[in-house]
């Protein structure tokens, strides 16, 4: 049989990485708000919260697709770790029918996920 059947293409694997990324995302979120609940804590709390949820999310996202494609690791967590980030910014953009305003707080997400997905890669 031939091993290119076998194989997977890069962006398929990439695109399965991103789901497993958002379904942990959307636990990690669900878990986060029934915390939330019961303590009702700061804002700037919360704020940690999620972003740590982006860091732990694109960390492990980094570490699959690098474990799953197996050459140049650290480059294929940073383009999952920007993915995942653009699908956000598309989310938000969606959401509140624009962008944040406070470009500080994109720049930072961006600089984070990219970064835990290159971790995650070079880990991997």
């Amino acid at each position: 049989m031939d091993r290119s059947i076998k194989k997977k293409s890069k962006p398929l694997i990439i695109l399965s990485t991103l789901l497993i990324m958002y379904v942990i995302t959307g636990l990690a979120l669900l878990a986060l708000a029934l915390v939330l609940l019961k303590l009702q804590p700061e804002e700037s709390v919360i704020n940690i919260g999620i972003m740590a949820i982006y860091i732990i999310s694109c960390l492990l996202g980094g570490l699959i697709a690098g474990k799953r494609i197996k050459e140049r690791r650290f480059l294929w967590g940073v383009l999952t770790g920007a993915v995942y980030f653009l699908i956000l910014l598309a989310g938000s953009f969606l959401l509140n029918r624009g962008i944040s305003s406070d470009t500080v707080h994109v720049a930072t997400t961006l600089v984070m996920c990219i970064a835990a997905g290159m971790i995650g890669g070079m880990i991997s």
